[in-house]
């Protein structure tokens, strides 16, 4: 009859010999006392607080880990994967090798075998001050390089479009997990209690690829999740029934709103019951303000020009230039992130950037959409004082490969180096961090996952990355996982 401990692995066995049992338990109880003494003498990191949210008043403003830069975002997010090498990575070298094969390239990529090398679809040109080559197919916001600050050696961890779009807004590949809105909501709250703190402004022509993921709650209470609303789409189910008259919904909401105040009071502590109330009285609130804030009548014939929103030839740069103008109007009056969206779903890169095939033909459309309303909400905050507050981000989920697809004129996925940048509040102006290689395949100089990108824009808001953090199924969650550094280089 065999011994019990046999069945042991060697780890078990060992545990079972009396010096080693002895000894473990030794240094376990030396590193317990140990821990104990540094804590005591304050000698360990300290866990920020939890942000106090008073669930009747969840949009109440919270203070920051530290003194922000910035307090409030846009975020340009151009879905589909914008090619670097088109726009702002500008590689003579891949001019000089354009119709060569890569030598100890990749013969297959994300979709299927690849071709040669192929030159930038666009020529690239000094800008301004600092000289910056950028492309020509985006003329009107190549004359803002002076201000902006460009990290050309960003990663992704994938490079399918839904995967890789949740990855840029929530830090992770798979659903579920907070947006980096929601985690700046969750932290700071808002300025403005008539509107939500977080706002999603989808392209005229469709949501993204990964659809809301980009703007959800994730396991944060769902009062913090984006609100999407668009100056064609003002919020869904806002106003009542036209069968409805204002009197009775005026009288039904009053009546709603005494039987919750009673039930409240019965239950004063019950937090679930005082958001729900607060998220009603939000949208009673919102009411009244957002038909006022999507209302574009009110703004000059002046801007609606210098954004494109009177391009009757092209209804969707029109659109998107209605969208850039709201999102202006959003953060003037308080609201504290707002991501607006450039390009919709897959549909081979004729709703957005994903250029597999024409990429040139595709671009030249996407581009006019982009460039001029772009280019003039970054002008127009400027101008309005707006920008000393507020952080502009471009970004999109990753970059294009240096060759074409085999029997193609596109290029394929590459998340292993492309260009995002930031400018505005905090930002370091007419700088260029980082680089890929000669021909724009791969990051090589002072790379930097995704994570470190997010990482900034919490920084800038006066945010820790790794202490804003929330407690799902016993593991402490943050929007950077278990990485992430600030990008200094571009901060003032």
């Amino acid at each position: 009859m065999s011994h019990p401990a046999e069945h042991f692995s060697l780890t078990g066995r060992h545990l079972l010999n009396r010096r080693s049992f002895l000894s473990n338990t030794a240094t376990a109880l030396g590193s317990i006392a140990l821990t104990n003494l540094l804590g005591l003498d304050g000698l360990l990191a300290a866990s920020a607080p939890a942000p106090v949210i008073d669930p009747s008043h969840p949009f109440a403003p919270r203070p920051p880990h530290f003194a922000p830069k910035a307090k409030n975002v846009i975020m340009i997010f151009c879905a589909g994967a914008v090619s670097q090498l088109e726009t702002w990575d500008y590689k003579p070298e891949l001019i000089a090798h354009d119709g060569k094969p890569l030598e100890g390239g990749p013969a297959v990529t994300f979709q299927g075998p690849a071709g040669n090398l192929a030159r930038p679809q666009y020529e690239f040109r000094p800008r301004g001050q600092t000289g910056k080559w950028v492309s020509d197919m985006v003329p009107h916001l190549a004359e803002l390089t002076d201000d902006i600050a460009f990290v050309h050696s960003l990663t992704s961890i994938s490079n399918t479009h839904g995967p890789a779009e949740n990855f840029l807004s929530t830090g992770f590949t798979f659903d579920g997990f907070p947006s980096i809105g929601s985690w700046v909501s969750y932290a700071l709250g808002s300025e403005n209690q008539n509107l939500p703190a977080y706002v999603a402004i989808p392209d005229p022509r469709g949501v993204p690829q990964a659809g809301s993921n980009n703007w959800g709650p994730g396991f944060l209470p769902a009062v913090f999740q984006g609100t999407p609303m668009s100056s064609k789409e003002p919020v869904r189910h806002l106003a009542p029934p036209a069968s409805i008259s204002k009197g009775s919904d005026e009288a039904a909401r009053s009546l709603l709103q005494r039987m919750n105040a009673r039930h409240l009071e019965e239950h004063p502590g019950d937090g679930k019951l005082a958001a729900r109330i607060a998220s009603y009285e939000l949208a009673a609130r919102m009411q009244l303000s957002v038909p006022e804030i999507s209302d574009l009548s009110t703004e000059p014939a002046h801007i609606l020009k210098l954004y494109g929103a009177d391009d009757a030839s092209n209804p969707n740069k029109a659109g998107f230039a209605r969208n850039c103008i709201l999102a202006r109007r959003l953060v003037e009056r308080g609201v504290r992130f707002v991501q607006l969206f450039n390009g919709a779903y897959a549909s081979g890169g004729e709703l957005n950037w994903d250029g597999h095939n024409k990429l040139k033909e595709q671009y030249d459309k996407h581009a006019a959409i982009l460039d001029q309303p772009a280019a003039a909400l970054i002008r127009d905050l400027k101008q309005r004082g707006l920008l000393d507050d507020t952080l502009v981000v471009w970004c999109t989920e990753f970059g294009r490969m240096p060759f074409f697809q085999k029997g193609a004129q596109g290029r394929d996925h590459n998340p292993d180096g492309f260009t995002c940048w930031l400018t505005g509040a905090g930002v370091k102006p007419g700088v260029s961090h980082g680089e890929t290689d000669p021909l724009g395949q791969k990051a090589v100089k002072d790379i930097h996952p995704l994570y470190d990108f997010n990482a900034t824009i919490l920084h800038l808001l006066g945010l820790d990355h790794e202490q804003l953090t929330f407690e799902h199924n016993g593991v402490r969650r943050r929007l950077t996982n278990v990485h992430g550094n600030v990008i200094r280089e571009v901060l003032v």
